[in-house]
């Protein structure tokens, strides 16, 4: 069984969408099985991460700003991917080091993801996106 989810980006940033996951699950009606998340784009990632602390979320994207800066930081001044702006390149980096896909086992019919963990989209870019993940529950 799969789907495909859209999510609507408005810049860098974590952005969770467990509940449209569990949707999807709900209206499967599997009580077993693997679900597998992949990300069609080459810019953003996917992470299983703590959705309790918001300011986990905000380190996580600091974090990942200072490790991979913009294209115009003079740190970054050797990359020759530059035409899409600043942005783009750093974020190809990030996408190469992050995953673009997730397993989550399923249960009883519910992701057995810890007590705090959610999913969640990693945008890397600066501008709105339309971004799709494809769940497949198998």
């Amino acid at each position: 069984m799969n789907r495909i989810l859209t999510i609507l980006t408005h810049g860098q940033g974590l952005y969770e969408f467990t509940d449209e996951v569990a949707a999807f699950l709900r209206t499967s009606g599997m009580k077993e099985g693997m679900l597998t998340l992949f990300v069609r784009h080459t810019s953003c990632s996917l992470l299983i991460q703590e959705n309790a602390d918001p300011d986990v979320q905000r380190d996580l994207k600091a974090f990942f700003s200072r490790l991979v800066p913009p294209s115009d930081d003079p740190s970054m001044d050797y990359l020759a991917h530059t035409l899409e702006g600043p942005d783009d390149m750093p974020a190809h980096i990030k996408a190469s080091v992050m995953p673009v896909s997730l397993s989550i086992p399923v249960m009883d019919g519910q992701m057995a993801l810890g007590t705090w963990q959610g999913i969640y989209l990693f945008e890397h870019r600066d501008r709105p996106h339309e971004r799709q993940v494809v769940v497949h529950l198998a």
